[in-house]
C-alpha cells in the first residue's frame, strides 16, 4: 500500500501530463514516501493517452483508467478515489493551477489529527470576473440552503485519509459532487491557504461557465431539500397577496369606484404568476430528476481499461 495516491482527471491535456509529472514526482522524491499517479481519462482525440502511456513504461508508479466514453470530471474524480489503494488520496487538477508542491504541507497537516485537508484559494489568477462573481453567489446559496457546509473558495484539491475513502464509497451517490460528499462525511478537518496560478497550457476543458453553473445546482439540489420549502412559502404568500388584491376591488366597488378593466394590469399579473408555477415546476423536476438517476442505480462511470493496476495484469 503506497503512502499517497494521487488522483489527476484528465481530457485533452497532452501539454500538461510530463511538466506536471516532474513537478509531481519531485514532490515525493523530496518526501521520500511512497506513492502511485491515477491518471482518470476520458477519452480525449489527442495524444494524452499515448503520452500517459509513455510515462507508464518510465515510471511504474503511474497508473491509467480509462473510460468507455466521456463522463465528466466529477466521475472521472470518483472512479480514481474509488480506484486507488493509498493510505492517502490526493486530488489534484493537471493544468498545474493547484501546485503539487503543496502535497507536502497538506500532507504534514495530517499528522496534527485531521482526515482531511484542503486548499483554500487566496487569489484566482486566469479567472474571469464573471467566473468569481458566479463562484461566490454559488457557495453563498448553497451555504445558505444546504444542509452541509462547504468551504468557500475551495475545489476538489484536497487530501483524504483512507477512512474517508471507504466512507465515500459507502454513499454510492450517481451526482459524484466531491466537495459536498466530503462535507457531508465530516471528520476532522482543516485546509491551507494558497495563491491559485494560472493553467501551464492550453484552455480549460472542465471548468467553463455552464460546468460551473451545473456543479452548483448539484451542490444546492443533492443536498438541501429547503428549496422547495421556499416555494411552498412563495405559493402561499402570493396566493395571500392574490386574495388581498381581490379583496381590495371588492371594497372599491361597495364603495362606488368606477373600476375599468386593464388589459396590461391582466396581462402582468398573468404573465408573473405563470412565470412563478414555471419556476417551481422547474425546480420540483430537477429534484425528480435527480432521483430518477439514483432509482435507476446507473454506474456513475464505466472503465474501457486500466493499466498498471495489479489486479488487471
Amino acid at each position: 500500500m503506497p503512502s499517497i495516491s494521487l488522483v489527476v482527471p484528465v481530457y485533452k491535456e497532452e501539454a500538461n501530463i510530463r511538466p506536471f509529472l516532474n513537478r509531481a514526482e519531485a514532490v515525493f522524491s523530496s518526501m521520500g514516501k511512497t506513492y502511485e499517479i491515477i491518471f482518470a481519462l476520458d477519452p480525449s482525440p489527442d495524444k494524452t493517452e499515448e503520452i500517459i502511456l509513455e510515462e507508464i513504461n518510465r515510471n511504474e508508479n503511474i497508473k491509467l483508467m480509462v473510460f468507455s466514453r466521456r463522463f465528466g470530471q466529477p466521475a472521472a474524480t470518483m472512479a480514481g478515489i474509488l480506484g486507488c489503494t493509498g493510505e492517502t488520496c490526493v486530488v489534484i487538477d493537471v493544468d498545474l493551477q493547484d501546485q503539487p508542491e503543496l502535497i507536502e504541507q497538506m500532507y504534514s497537516k495530517l499528522a496534527e489529527g485531521y482526515e482531511v485537508v484542503y486548499a483554500k484559494r487566496r487569489s484566482r489568477k486566469g479567472e474571469t470576473l464573471l467566473k468569481r462573481v458566479i463562484s461566490h453567489i454559488g457557495y453563498s446559496l448553497i451555504n445558505r440552503f444546504s444542509d452541509v457546509q462547504i468551504p468557500r473558495n475551495t475545489g476538489d484539491f484536497r487530501i483524504m485519509t483512507r477512512r474517508v475513502i471507504e466512507e465515500l464509497r459507502r454513499l454510492n451517490e450517481s451526482h459524484g459532487f466531491l466537495r459536498g460528499l466530503v462535507a457531508y462525511v465530516g471528520f476532522k478537518q482543516a485546509f491551507i491557504e494558497y495563491d491559485r496560478d494560472e493553467r501551464f497550457a492550453g484552455k480549460g476543458n472542465y471548468n467553463r461557465l455552464t460546468g460551473s453553473l451545473k456543479i452548483g445546482l448539484n451542490g444546492l439540489i443533492s443536498f438541501s431539500s429547503r428549496p422547495l420549502f421556499m416555494m411552498s412559502i412563495a405559493g402561499f404568500v402570493l396566493a395571500g397577496l392574490s386574495f388581498l388584491l381581490g379583496a381590495w376591488y371588492v371594497f372599491q366597488r361597495i364603495i362606488g369606484v368606477d373600476l375599468t378593466p386593464g388589459l396590461s394590469t391582466t396581462v402582468l399579473f398573468i404573465s408573473f404568476f405563470a412565470g412563478v408555477q414555471l419556476l417551481g415546476l422547474g425546480l420540483i423536476g430537477e429534484y425528480v430528476g435527480r432521483i430518477y438517476d439514483e432509482v435507476k442505480r446507473r454506474p456513475m462511470y464505466i472503465i474501457d481499461k486500466q493499466v498498471n493496476f495489479k489486479e488487471h495484469n
